[in-house]
């Protein structure tokens, strides 16, 4: 290992000396990179940053699956460095709120296959004595928890970074950097104060200084460092008789948002219930200003009294102790980003710039694991579609949004999250013209990349009577169930299988392809076939080189060397990177986003047809516009385009038009509905309900790496003859018999055992008769992916990956949602729709 000197040149310059670093530096050179400089600013083993002040245990369940086994392959990797102690971890209930939470807590740790389980306020104190448990209703012991020491990691990841390239890597600490040199759109050079290195790649792996770096590059990464509390108290005399860091389960107060951990005779004491304190990185001071770090500034009291009254209720006994004082205090420093997810993968302004950064030491080997594959061989085991960087391109990564988002954010970080929880802040950030119109029909909107989009609408209350004999069964009596729902959306979706409904827009991301490349270029993205006539579309997978899905979407051809691409508003960053990122440097392919120059309103239902043909110049018949096609439209005066494709198995068009004319559009097709009895209805109906019924995969739910479109059902396109990314793994596939299938499963009974019903939100565990959770010849657990109820059949609908043991039409299984077994039965194998299994009214 080079030590302390500065190479001029470099394959790969990871900027962060930090966990995060030095584990990419490990993988990456393990996978074969042979020519690595790991550059800091401050120096070793401590460089200054969260690494060296983070409070050092990771609880591995969480409710993200891609976070919990992130963090279950980094306490492997702890082990085998041996820097990992398995002490357990309890977290503890003083509410009945926060006991049910818990009981979700456990369903999770069963879908994800980690560990754990509920304890009576006995059990707690059995395992933790010092816990004061009159306060403890429940805990959640999972039982593979514990703490590392991410500085020795560090050190043992460098020298096996070293062994692996054969003493090629280049350890510079002390090292600052001061810009990094980008020419004709790729990177070229890192200077530093002790000299310049080019570079064919540069990982930003610098935690919170990570924004600084990437502004040198003219790119964003979107966190902020924030403030997390904590003090330190010793020497208490109750540790005094047990030998080394840690002898009892790590305890997180969850109601109070804190934690409290033996560190050797001290108790560690964190909070995460103080105020928001935001910092700005130009703002944290040098090494040689910082008293302790420049991650470590004091403390801030007044902050921090509430805190410390609470951990004086829950562990009385140790902050008693009358030899005991507090020892270290501060305002430790973590990265904050605007959904608390980490930052990950290539920035797609600059070719060759990445970012691996807002990672906590629990995720921190896993994830520079992970994305040395994605460099290396273009994905990863454990699918980072959650993470990546660009999810926040072209609309979250102001200053304002960031801060505001991180503060609501950091209030999250210990509390009872809905899985449908809206942020509040930083809204109304892209609205489409139609948000006047839709707000005065009292539309509850949720938000998607920015865009306000209806979730469903008060004003169409009134048709809760209307369908009140087929709702009566479906409306959800528990709170936690109705939460971030409305039985309108039933009834929105039932007035649109009998009439006519107005949905938008969807905030898609809309992309258009030109050049005389882009036949050549397309084909090599997509597993359909893309040299189709013009006004075709094809509804295709994206998929990564093992078969395993980077997107789902719709291409339509526009003209013999024009294409549009059209996707989901949530995946926009990320596949706009992608297909950004494959476009060869010789191609004549141009890429051009239009995702805030068109606004989209979907016209679907039985009437859809009487309603536009009046308004429209064209001839919107069966004949004339067929199905799966697309067609340039007038409606009134507005010059529109259209496709003849629906997300919930109506006949009827999504309609794109100009920003500046959508709002005229809305006017024309409202006034002509009103002869067809139109109502608007909400993403609730077009992401879920309608989708459901007809056995709609989506993207980042049914459809992720980990799942080949042969178990998706999805393998309708055959295998072309044109090369595609991942066409070797996906005909393997389609040759193969599957080891797990996608299939839709309805709820038998939801109240089995008397009492309230249940609706099941989705993530839950799928069990056998016995009880044990489903798992596939690969070792992937069974568990929802997604589910809602679907009126028009009569079912609340689940979708799950069985086993191919289990997938078979009338099976019986269970389903566990909240410390309770429910019975359900798989309805369909494969991709058939429960509702209109023959696509009749599409083809209408």
């Amino acid at each position: 290992m080079s030590s302390n000197s500065l190479p001029s040149e470099a394959k790969t310059v990871i900027i962060g000396g930090g966990i995060v670093g030095n584990s990419l530096a490990y993988h990456l050179a393990r996978m074969g990179r042979e020519d690595i400089a790991i550059l800091d600013k401050g120096p070793l083993p401590d460089p200054g940053g969260s690494t060296g002040h983070a409070s050092n245990f990771l609880m591995p369940v969480e409710h993200s699956k891609e976070m919990t086994h992130l963090t279950r392959r980094s306490i492997e990797q702890y082990k085998d460095m041996d820097t990992f102690t398995n002490s357990g971890g309890i977290e503890v209930a003083r509410t009945e709120e926060r006991v049910e939470e818990l009981k979700r807590r456990l369903q999770s740790a069963k879908a994800w296959g980690e560990p754990a389980e509920l304890l009576t306020p006995e059990e707690v104190e059995a395992l933790v004595p010092y816990v004061n448990t009159d306060l403890v209703k429940a805990g959640f012991y999972s039982t593979g928890a514990g703490t590392c020491d991410p500085l020795r990691a560090g050190e043992v990841m460098r020298a096996r970074a070293d062994e692996y390239t054969d003493g090629g890597l280049h350890v510079s600490p002390n090292t600052e950097v001061l810009d990094l040199h980008v020419e004709d759109g790729s990177i070229a050079a890192v200077e530093t104060d002790r000299g310049t290195v080019t570079a064919d790649e540069v990982v930003i792996a610098a935690g919170l200084w990570s924004p600084k770096l990437a502004e040198m590059a003219g790119v964003e990464i979107p966190l902020t460092p924030a403030v997390h509390q904590m003090v330190s108290v010793g020497p208490i005399s109750f540790f005094e008789d047990y030998e080394g860091e840690i002898s009892f389960p790590v305890v997180r107060d969850m109601d109070t948002q804190m934690y409290e951990r033996q560190h050797g005779n001290d108790l560690e004491v964190g909070s995460y219930q103080h105020r928001p304190i935001l910092w700005d990185v130009e703002d944290i001071p040098s090494i040689d200003e910082a008293p302790l770090s420049p991650t470590q500034p004091p403390l801030t009291d007044d902050a921090f009294e509430q805190s410390m009254a609470d951990a004086l209720e829950i562990v009385p006994e140790l902050l008693d102790d009358p030899e005991a004082g507090i020892r270290h205090e501060i305002d430790g420093l973590l990265s904050q980003t605007p959904d608390g997810a980490p930052l990950l993968g290539p920035l797609q302004d600059v070719d060759g710039l990445w970012s691996c950064a807002a990672i906590w030491i629990k995720e921190a080997p896993a994830i520079g694991e992970a994305v040395a594959q994605w460099m290396t061989r273009g994905w990863s085991d454990i699918d980072l579609h959650g993470a990546d960087v660009n999810r926040f391109y072209e609309y979250g990564n102001s200053r304002s949004f960031v801060k505001d988002r991180a503060s609501e954010g950091f209030q999250k970080i210990y509390d009872i999250v809905h899985p449908a929880e809206q942020y509040q802040s930083a809204r109304e950030l892209r609205t489409s013209p139609f948000y006047e119109k839709q707000a005065d029909l009292d539309a509850e909107f949720f938000e998607a990349a920015g865009w306000e989009r209806p979730q469903w609408y008060e004003s169409n209350s009134d048709l809760l009577d209307r369908y009140e004999d087929e709702l009566a069964e479906f409306r959800r009596p528990n709170e936690w169930d109705s939460r971030w729902w409305s039985p309108n959306i039933l009834a929105e979706h039932l007035h649109t299988r009998e009439h006519v409904s107005m949905i938008g827009d969807m905030g898609f991301s809309i992309f258009d392809f030109r050049g005389s490349d882009v036949v050549d270029y397309l084909e090599r993205m997509a597993v359909g076939r893309i040299d189709v006539d013009v006004g075709k579309t094809v509804y295709t997978p994206i998929l990564a080189e093992n078969g395993g899905f980077v997107s789902d979407l719709t291409i339509a051809r526009l003209g013999p060397k024009h294409y549009r691409v059209v996707t989901g508003g949530a995946a926009g960053g990320s596949d706009r990177a992608w297909f950004g990122g494959h476009i060869p440097d010789d191609a004549d392919v141009t890429m051009i986003d239009r995702s805030e120059s068109l606004c989209t309103l979907g016209v679907w239902g039985p009437n859809a047809r009487d309603m536009v043909e009046g308004v429209t110049e064209e001839d919107m018949s069966h004949d004339a516009f067929e199905p799966y096609t697309a067609q340039e439209i007038t409606v009134g005066e507005v010059d529109a385009w259209a496709m003849r494709l629906s997300y919930i198995g109506e006949q009827g068009w999504e309609i794109y038009a100009p920003m500046g004319q959508g709002r005229r559009l809305w006017d024309v097709l409202w006034e002509a509905g009103q002869d067809h009895n139109v109502r608007p209805a909400g993403m609730g109906v077009y992401g879920t309900t309608g989708r459901l019924e007809k056995g709609y995969r989506l993207f980042g739910h049914e459809l992720e790496l980990e799942y080949n479109p042969a178990e998706a059902g999805l393998t309708f396109h055959g295998v072309k003859d044109a090369d595609f990314i991942g066409k070797e793994a996906y005909a393997e596939a389609i040759d193969e018999e599957n080891t797990a299938t996608l299939c839709t499963l309805s709820v038998d009974d939801h109240a089995p055992e008397g009492g309230e019903r249940r609706f099941m939100l989705g993530n839950e565990p799928v069990l056998d008769e016995n009880g044990d959770v489903l798992v596939d010849d690969e070792g992937r657990r069974s568990y929802v992916t997604s589910a809602g109820t679907g009126p028009s059949v009569g079912k609340h609908l689940l979708m799950a990956y069985l086993p191919q043991s289990h997938a078979e039409e009338g099976q019986s299984l269970q389903v566990e949602y909240m410390g309770q077994q429910y019975p359900v039965t798989v309805e369909v194998v494969g991709s058939r729709p429960l509702f209109d299994p023959e696509n009749e009214r599409i083809r209408s």
